[in-house]
């Protein structure tokens, strides 16, 4: 039977060895500064020398006026500021969220960034700077309570705010679900003591916490006692839940999390592209109307599914096809939109999108509207996502000319049902002003119940004959599509489905090494 000394000793251990990674082992591009908890600010939850020192480098003219204004009262100013906007309770502007992304404002200094999203290209010289000027910092078994000697195995700082929270266990001693105990009553957004801890409180601190044993991960956006929420963030093992053991001995099947996921350049792509925040009014059984508030940060399978398109897409280029075989209840809606967002944002070194539209295929009305919401978080603009259908009714050539217009006005995300799609492909093939264009085609595998009842218009629209076509699911018919008119070659192809029948797989899946068609990413979610 273990002792606490021992638990504490194995703890230690793991701890050690993740930072000693992050700090000095890992590639130099990806180390992070070691912290001295000594130096962090339990009343601002900020680390002060990483905020004053980002500003100073990324921001050096507005620095400067703030100096002449403020004089030697400059570094108060400025952190009083941003723990104000921190506070804010309008999630556009406020908290360690939107505060990364859109910066905040002082008198005398105008708007202040606090990071950088990566440059595509090397034009904005201003911007590269700005990005290379990061802080990565990690600090140990930090103190964040000013009352009391509590402490938390790892927190993650970019530019001095706080971003991520780690508990670790290790497999010897304790589990995961240790660490989820621990978030749930030891580590509580309203302090014991009094007042909020906020380090812990939701959108104003840490944007997600990890539980960290040496065998699984776990994450929460929304620390609220008991009824915080956990996700699984594992690789999944054969099909199955966990992760596979490494061939390595020396190596933890956890290892991903601060090799992959937390290296600094890749924490930054999830700041600006992935987190995404929801505000719903819930009614309850007896009509009371409640506020729910969501922060989604990727489980692992979306993220990854997500970065290998992004690598594959880049090193490929223009013209392939993906299938990605998701599961029910997955998170598919949040995926597409992550993914449309990496497409829309991938540019040549001339500047110019690699893909003037992205075209979503699907017949789920709601997906319209999530995908707008989505892209208006994470890239800050309206009029990104054009609907064809949101008009109403099957006036097939009144359809067919927005759809040509968004195309020829390069609409970055353009959504449309399969029984539009092929107006798609044919302004494509037809419009002499659209042959230099490129386009990315992303599907969203609908039900043989949506396509059935529009089958009659769609045969005339594909110029088919058949009859079977209302008992087709979305990816059938695109290979009904395929084989009535080839496919350009300046369209990329990304097809979501959770079942793949033999057509799907055909058309959009990649060959073995034995010749057999094969799903480019795979999550069962059993």
């Amino acid at each position: 039977m273990s002792t606490a000394a021992d638990t504490v000793h194995r703890e230690r251990h793991f701890e050690d060895h993740i930072l000693d990674y992050l700090v000095r082992e890992a590639p130099e591009a990806d180390r992070w500064l070691e912290g001295d908890p000594a130096a962090y600010d339990k009343e601002r939850a900020l680390y002060p020398e990483d905020v004053i020192g980002w500003l100073r480098e990324a921001e050096p003219e507005a620095w400067t006026k703030l100096e002449k204004l403020n004089k030697g009262n400059t570094e108060t100013r400025v952190l009083d500021a941003l723990v104000k906007k921190l506070a804010d309770p309008n999630p556009d502007v406020g908290g360690t969220l939107a505060v990364l992304r859109k910066g905040f404002s002082l008198a005398g200094g105008g708007t202040l960034r606090m990071s950088q999203p990566k440059p595509e290209d090397d034009r904005n010289e201003g911007a590269l700077a700005r990005y290379a000027a990061h802080r990565f910092r990690v600090v140990r078994q930090l103190k964040y309570n000013p009352k009391r000697e509590w402490s938390i195995d790892l927190v993650f700082f970019v530019n001095g705010l706080p971003v991520s929270t780690w508990e670790l266990k290790s497999d010897f001693t304790q589990t995961v679900e240790d660490a989820v105990h621990q978030y749930r009553h030891d580590r509580l957004p309203k302090s014991p003591t009094g007042g909020a801890e906020p380090l812990l409180s939701f959108r104003r601190g840490a944007l997600v916490h990890f539980a960290v044993s040496t065998s699984l991960v776990r994450m929460c956006t929304h620390l609220k006692g008991e009824a915080s929420f956990f996700l699984p963030f594992d690789r999944g093992n054969e099909g199955g839940k966990g992760n596979p053991i490494s061939d390595d001995s020396n190596r933890y099947p956890v290892a991903y999390l601060w090799e992959d996921v937390f290296r600094p350049a890749e924490l930054l792509r999830l700041i600006h592209r992935f987190f995404l925040f929801e505000s719903a009014k819930i009614e309850d059984a007896n009509g009371r109307r409640t506020l729910r508030e969501t922060m989604f940060f990727p489980r692992y399978h979306q993220w990854e599914a997500v970065t290998r398109l992004d690598a594959a897409v880049r090193e490929e280029g223009v013209g392939g096809r993906y299938l990605l075989e998701h599961s029910a209840g997955s998170g598919k809606t949040n995926t597409i939109a992550w993914l449309c967002h990496s497409l829309i944002r991938m540019h040549e070194a001339d500047g110019s999108r690699r893909f003037s539209t992205v075209i979503v295929v699907t017949d789920r009305t709601v997906l319209d509207d999530q995908l707008r919401e989505a892209i208006r978080q994470i890239d800050h603009q309206e009029g990104v996502v054009e609907g064809i259908e949101r008009a109403g009714g099957f006036d097939a050539q009144a359809k067919s000319g927005r759809l040509a217009e968004a195309l020829l006005k390069e609409t970055p995300i353009v959504v449309v049902t399969i029984q539009t799609f092929p107006f798609a492909i044919e302004a494509i093939l037809s419009e002499r002003s659209l042959a230099d264009n490129n386009f990315a085609v992303v599907i969203d595998e609908a039900h043989t119940s949506q396509t059935g009842q529009a089958a009659a218009k769609l045969r005339a629209a594909l110029s088919l004959e058949d009859e079977a076509l209302a008992g087709l699911d979305a990816t059938e018919i695109m290979a009904k599509l395929q084989a009535a008119r080839e496919f350009p070659d300046n369209v990329s192809y990304f097809a979501f489905t959770a079942t793949p029948k033999h057509a799907t797989m055909t058309l959009f899946g990649r060959e073995d090494e034995d010749g057999d068609p094969k799903s480019f990413h795979h999550y069962s979610m059993r």
